[in-house]
């Protein structure tokens, strides 16, 4: 579809570098021979919106047989995000649900008082070599949110609004942007969406969300007549109309935010919560092994192990 967000969309030199609230350069994090590039947490700042955890993954390859397969393991009081480039994963949680995400498409598991889940994969590894790209994030869930039950939701590369127009194409994945909405259930104001630009294209940010981030996934743009490289993450002052410009190679982004927060949020492990005492009764149920008698059980077709509890 045409995409005309603004009648001025802007220049990238309109704004002063003091517009860049917070720049963030992402610490790698190796997963045992599997290094991420992890942006959120940061010291700099917890989130930006709802989301406070921003992975990337790879690019790598896998020789046959090897790949990224992680055992089932517990959430509460967020929602995942897993947004494919390239490769794929199977997942499988504790809701039932059993599905092979591939690039383009969406997976949204919303924890809620809590759910289990794996992702084995991908799926091509024991057919030969294999390679896996891509961003994993989760969005923190309001208060009213954290103890409802949980849900996944799958949402097929078709069903995510495209919005393209000179030199510029976004996929809106999950929230509302540019007069856009994506399927997926959101329990906050939230937007988050991939941008590919040709070279020298213009992106004007959504101006109607409080918190605003990009996150650099390739290529390079220009904010304020600096350039800033792949593999940064920026959060802008709210309030301002941010546009930015793609360098001669071109940049794929991934843009991001929503509401702010009126109430902190504690993260441990692979839980978030609005008190320490909800992270405390999470870990004593993980640890007690109670499976389908409390708040967690293990998935269909994947319960004959589990990661335990961190020390």
């Amino acid at each position: 579809m045409s995409w005309n967000p603004a009648i001025d969309p802007g220049y990238p030199d309109e704004v002063g570098l003091d517009a860049i609230e917070t720049l963030i350069v992402p610490r790698a994090v190796d997963l045992g021979g599997f290094e991420v590039r992890r942006a959120l947490p940061a010291p700099q700042r917890q989130m930006v919106g709802p989301f406070i955890f921003f992975d990337q993954a790879g690019p790598a390859e896998f020789l046959t047989g090897h790949g990224v397969f992680v055992r089932p393991h517990p959430h509460i009081g967020l929602g995942t995000v897993t947004y494919l480039f390239r490769g794929d994963f199977h997942h499988r949680d504790s809701t039932g649900a059993d599905q092979i995400i591939r690039p383009g498409e969406l997976n949204w598991m919303v924890a809620g008082r809590g759910v289990t889940h794996s992702e084995r994969g991908p799926s091509t590894a024991q057919g030969g070599p294999n390679g896996l790209f891509g961003i994993q994030t989760w969005l923190a869930l309001p208060d009213a949110q954290e103890d409802m039950a949980p849900l996944f939701e799958h949402h097929g590369k078709a069903a995510l609004p495209v919005i393209e127009d000179r030199g510029v194409s976004v996929r809106l994945i999950l929230g509302d942007a540019y007069g856009e909405k994506a399927p997926a259930t959101m329990y906050s104001q939230t937007f988050y969406a991939e941008v590919k630009l040709d070279a020298g294209g213009r992106l004007p940010m959504p101006h109607d969300h409080e918190d605003r981030g990009i996150y650099i996934v390739e290529g390079s743009i220009s904010v304020a007549g600096q350039d800033f490289e792949a593999g940064r993450m920026m959060v802008f002052r709210p309030g301002d109309r941010i546009t930015v410009a793609a360098g001669d190679r071109g940049a794929r982004l991934m843009i991001l935010g929503g509401a702010t927060f009126s109430s902190p949020r504690y993260l441990w492990w692979n839980f978030v919560a609005s008190s320490q005492e909800r992270i405390e009764a999470a870990k004593a149920e993980w640890r007690a092994q109670n499976w389908g008698r409390g708040r967690f059980d293990l998935p269909v077709g994947d319960r004959d192990e589990h990661i335990p509890l961190p020390d």
